[in-house]
C-alpha cells in the first residue's frame, strides 16, 4: 500500500483492488464526506429514524462513555450501519468527541498498533466503553437495531 496522505484521514491504494480507502484514525468529516462513503452515508443517515423508546432508554446510559468505531471505507456493511449508528448517537447525550475512528484495509489491519488488542474479526465494530473497561460490542450489523443494541449492552452494565 501506497502512502498519500498523513497518518490521520491517511489515504492509500488497496493493492488488491487499486481502489484508495482511508487508513488509520480519521475524522467522522473524513468518513463522511469519502467518495466511497458520502452516498450512502448521506443517504442512509437521512432516512434513518431510530426508534424512540431505545432512544429515551441510551439517552443518559451513554453519558460518559466513549466509543471506537472500526470500519473499512471499502466496507458494505460500514457504508450501511455508520449513518445509523452516528444518526442515533447525535440524538443522544454522547459527546462527539468520545467517537474514535478507525480505519482499516481489507485485512482488517491499521497502523501504528491503532488496533492492538482489540481483536477486530469484521467490520464494522463498534466497541463501547466505561472508562477504559470495554462494555460490550456490536460487530457487523446489529442484532435488532443499533440503537436497541446499545440499550442492552448499556442496561446490563
Amino acid at each position: 500500500m501506497e502512502t498519500t496522505a498523513p497518518h490521520i484521514n491517511k489515504q492509500v491504494e488497496d493493492s488488491s483492488t487499486g481502489e484508495i480507502i482511508l487508513l488509520n484514525t480519521c475524522t467522522r468529516d473524513a468518513i463522511t464526506t469519502f467518495p466511497s462513503m458520502r452516498k450512502m452515508y448521506d443517504n442512509g443517515y437521512s432516512k434513518y429514524i431510530p426508534e424512540s423508546g431505545a432512544l429515551n432508554e441510551i439517552e443518559l446510559l451513554l453519558k460518559g462513555k466513549t466509543i471506537t468505531i472500526v470500519l473499512g471505507t471499502w466496507c458494505g456493511d460500514s457504508r450501511e450501519q455508520l449513518p445509523h449508528f452516528l444518526k442515533t448517537t447525535d440524538a443522544s447525550s454522547l459527546d462527539k468527541k468520545d467517537i474514535t475512528f478507525i480505519c482499516v484495509d481489507r485485512t482488517k489491519k491499521a497502523e501504528n498498533g491503532s488496533l492492538e488488542n482489540l481483536n477486530i474479526d469484521r467490520v464494522p465494530t463498534f466497541i463501547i466503553y466505561d472508562d477504559e473497561k470495554e462494555l460490550g460490542r456490536i460487530i457487523e450489523k446489529p442484532i435488532i437495531s443499533i440503537e436497541e443494541d446499545l440499550a442492552l449492552i448499556l442496561s446490563k452494565n
